[in-house]
Parts: C-alpha cells; sequence; structure tokens
C-alpha cells in the first residue's frame, strides 16, 4: 500500500463518527455488592428491584436506571453505567407504571401510580411517534 492511500484510509476512518462513546462509564450512585432480586412489573416483560433503593429495572438483557432525570443502561446489574436517550430507551421500561419506580420524582405527585409517568410532559406531546432512524437503531443493536 503506498503512503499516500495509507494516508487517505487513516483520515477516513478518523473522520468517522464514533457508534458509542466507548470506555466512557458514568458513576450514578448505585453500588450493588449482588446482583438483586427482580420481581416483575405485572402485565409487562420488564423486572424491577424492590429492594433497591433507586429506579433500577432489567428488560431484554440489560439494565436501567433512572436516576434524576436521565436514563442509564448497562449490560451487567452493577455497571458500567451509560447515558442513554430517551429514544433508547425500550418502550416496555417507558410503560411501567409509577408505583414501581422506587425514587419517584417530585413532580410526579398526584400522578396515577398504576398508569405510566408522563413522558409527554418532558420529552413533547408526540413523544411516543418519534422513531429511531433505522440506522441509528442498527448501530444501538449491535451494542447491546
Amino acid at each position: 500500500m503506498t503512503k499516500l492511500l495509507r494516508v487517505v484510509v487513516l483520515g477516513s476512518v478518523l473522520a468517522l463518527p464514533p457508534l458509542v462513546h466507548a470506555g466512557v462509564s458514568v458513576n450514578i450512585g448505585i453500588d450493588l455488592p449482588a446482583p438483586p432480586a427482580l420481581v416483575p412489573v405485572p402485565g409487562t416483560p420488564v423486572m424491577y428491584a424492590p429492594a433497591v433503593d433507586a429506579n433500577y429495572f432489567s428488560y431484554g438483557g440489560q439494565y436501567y436506571a433512572f436516576v434524576g432525570s436521565a436514563w442509564y443502561v448497562s449490560p451487567a446489574y452493577g455497571g458500567p453505567w451509560a447515558v442513554v436517550a430517551p429514544e433508547f430507551v425500550p418502550r416496555p421500561i417507558l410503560a411501567v407504571p409509577v408505583r414501581y419506580y422506587r425514587v419517584a420524582p417530585s413532580a410526579w405527585r398526584g400522578w396515577r401510580r398504576e398508569a405510566p409517568p408522563h413522558w409527554e410532559a418532558r420529552w413533547g406531546r408526540h413523544w411516543t411517534e418519534h422513531r429511531v432512524r433505522p440506522e441509528h437503531a442498527r448501530r444501538h443493536e449491535q451494542y447491546r
């Protein structure tokens, strides 16, 4: 391979946007010495951890936590945790009723405990209509 061709190939690779922020993890304050007991959320494929003092869920082999006003995902029960955009949080997780959130934000007071959180208040009235573009979904799926 000529030197010019190597430079062009290397420059092209370096110019590509990263698919994920590799090696970036966040401490979200959930420190578990062992896997927590998970209990099914009735009528859903989602599990939650009633003994964990956090909004901690499991679905599809991944772990999800809602801390503050952000979602985090991890391939293991204790992390490493990475921020996940709302459009990548699986619908079954977003449909979990308020009563299964162990640390519900104060803004949720007065909401029906048997209904899902009012995500439209945060992400817009039509949040359920947002669709991840196919190329972004494929990128995300390969890291699940």
